[in-house]
């Protein structure tokens, strides 16, 4: 039988938005572009994929289980802003990217770094190290209306309760419409499509038993 398709609940709603495909933009933040050894000036951006079902929707206000994945003794968090696409769109222009934009969300993109810099290292692809099972956790996707994302936006991961990742959106290299921008000139964007906006610096990898708490100010 085909797998169920991976959706993320949207928040006052019983709705769920299908995920069609998820997009990540790599080193967004000055500082986190410094610390993995990258420019951190505004080159043109660069995305790399994750597939839909890497997705875990882990519900507002609960704790989720992610296993701990096979291959990898380096296991990062790095949380992110995650835009939900609602439009359809291809060369859409920055001044009407925000009419495509169904929602936001608080992402993780969870990272096998070990695998990740080994494939950095042999000038191959990041697949294994970005695209496996539950290396997606969600939280609900509130509409956009909702939301009053802005520069102030405050984005924040915590783990064990202290404070690992911490900036705000004013802080990305490309903002949210210019990421748009340059998606849809590449790929003809679709509904239910997420966008991970990129994560600040302090990324660091977590062990077993680990509590991760992420947040985006008014998300």
């Amino acid at each position: 039988p085909a797998a169920p398709i991976a959706a993320v609940p949207v928040t006052g709603t019983d709705a769920h938005l299908p995920v069609h495909r998820i997009y990540c933009v790599g080193r967004n933040y000055a500082a986190h572009a410094r610390e993995m050894g990258g420019n951190p000036e505004r080159e043109p951006p660069f995305f790399f994929c994750k597939p839909a079902d890497a997705v875990l929707v882990a519900p507002a206000g609960e704790t989720v289980s992610m296993a701990y994945p096979s291959a990898t003794r380096d296991l990062h968090h790095e949380i992110e802003l995650v835009v939900a696409i609602g439009r359809a769109g291809r060369d859409i222009a920055v001044e009407r990217s925000l009419d495509h934009v169904f929602g936001y969300a608080v992402g993780l993109d969870m990272t096998r770094r070990d695998l990740q810099g080994e494939a950095k290292k042999l000038g191959r692809p990041w697949c294994i190290g970005k695209g496996f099972e539950e290396s997606a956790p969600i939280g609900p996707i509130r509409p956009a209306a909702q939301c009053g994302v802005g520069p102030d936006t405050e984005i924040v991961l915590e783990v064990n309760g202290a404070t690992r990742q911490k900036s705000t959106i004013a802080k990305l290299i490309w903002n949210i419409p210019e990421i748009i921008e340059h998606l849809s000139a590449a790929w003809p964007l679709a509904p239910g499509d997420l966008i991970c906006a990129g994560t600040p610096e302090g990324v660091a990898a977590v062990v077993a038993g680990d509590t991760l708490a992420a947040r985006v100010a008014g998300v």
